[in-house]
């Protein structure tokens, strides 16, 4: 197919799915590393992730933040380094909760971008930086509090401690019963449920999409690459989110004014 075709075909995509979701009462959009790679976070797999830099049973798993939080907070810098902030995808995605299209985000990203867009229902499965709590007193502090301590990696609580562990979740617990049942819900009543930068292969999340097919819903997927599960979804689009989210939720906001 010519590119001319492809880009015929991508524009083509772009309005029905907006169509959809312009006629829909209840869009969940549910998110992984691809959209904040897109900020200038690293995603976690692939040749340039950053599993093929860290251990991660070594950095993000609760034996290894216990044997050597330091190592955990050098992943961490490593992380947030760039002062990433919300892109485009991010900034849409808030425009379509605006406009009353979509009810909730379900993202299983850490980096606290959706709601720096403006979204304000977001289910964070992986847990947030958010929060931070020392393991030996009980003491939590504000991420806003922690950061600046990065330059002493680790960072250090009032009473001594170094093993102030942020509310993620890390390799070996479980993800927060509450978000988990919530993100259900959402699956389980939505009419429309749009995939924006996962590959779906980290479970038990990676299922909420047949969740939501099996209970009726539209499903859309847009990632850069094609992914194991195109297949099972209605409409599929392949690129980079910062583009074409911003297109859809224009053309959303175009359909919604013609009703």
């Amino acid at each position: 197919m010519t590119v001319d075709k492809l880009k015929k075909q991508l524009i083509t995509v772009i309005e029905e799915v907006a169509r959809v979701l312009s006629r829909s009462k209840h869009a969940v959009v549910f998110t992984g590393a691809g959209i904040s790679a897109e900020s200038g976070i690293p995603t976690f797999r692939g040749s340039g992730g950053l599993w093929a830099k860290y251990n991660a049973e070594e950095v993000a798993s609760v034996d290894g933040f216990m044997k050597n939080p330091k190592a955990f907070w050098e992943f961490i810098k490593e992380l947030v380094k760039n002062k990433s902030k919300p892109n485009s995808a991010h900034y849409a995605i808030a425009e379509l909760e605006k406009l009353g299209i979509v009810r909730t985000v379900i993202t299983q990203n850490i980096d606290m971008l959706h709601q720096r867009a403006g979204s304000e229902e977001v289910i964070e499965l992986h847990g947030s930086m958010s929060t931070i709590k020392c393991l030996e007193c009980g003491k939590t502090y504000d991420w806003k509090e922690i950061e600046p301590k990065l330059t002493d990696c680790p960072p250090v609580c009032e009473c001594g401690s170094t093993y102030l562990k942020p509310a993620v979740v890390f390799f070996g617990e479980p993800l927060p019963e509450d978000a988990m049942a919530r993100a259900v819900k959402h699956a389980s009543s939505c009419d429309t449920f749009m995939v924006v930068g996962s590959s779906l292969v980290v479970y038990p999340a990676a299922y909420l999409p047949f969740v939501a097919k099996k209970s009726g819903a539209t499903l859309i997927i847009l990632n850069a690459e094609p992914t194991h599960a195109d297949e099972y979804f209605d409409y599929v689009l392949h690129g980079k989110a910062g583009d074409i989210l911003p297109r859809i939720a224009e053309a959303v906001s175009r359909f919604l004014t013609r009703a």
